[in-house]
């Protein structure tokens, strides 16, 4: 069975920084995306990053460019997403899904994950 379990969130004040984890567990493909996504309280679920196994290449998107990192320690099966200079509009819920045989290219829609994490919140007050 697939897993995934973020830990991690937690409220920060506006210019902090703080790093997400997602233990990923019961995954055997060979080629897969693991990727990031946020959700704000009244809004869609975005992107914020993605990692895709076959290229290597982690992409993210414009409103956490230059803030957020994505990385992983294979040994552990775990994800990371460090995310600095924290601005209120980064207040939502954060998820960690995984996609099997992505196509090429940048970061799949949310529709394209199959298996998700149950999601860790952050909060940066105003």
């Amino acid at each position: 069975e697939v897993q995934l379990v973020e830990s991690g969130g937690g409220s920060v004040q506006a210019g902090g920084s703080l790093t997400l984890s997602c233990v990923v567990s019961g995954f055997t493909f060979d080629d897969y995306a693991l990727g990031w996504f946020r959700q704000a309280p009244g809004k869609e679920r975005e992107g914020v990053s993605c990692y895709k196994r076959h290229t290597g290449k982690t992409h993210y998107y414009e409103s956490v460019k230059g803030r957020f990192t994505m990385s992983a320690d294979n040994g552990k099966n775990t994800v990371y997403l460090q995310m600095t200079s924290l601005e209120p509009e980064d207040t939502g819920t954060y998820y960690c899904a995984a996609e099997t045989y992505p196509i090429d290219g940048y970061c799949s829609g949310s529709n394209l994950y199959e298996y998700w994490g149950q999601g860790t919140q952050v909060t940066v007050p105003s």
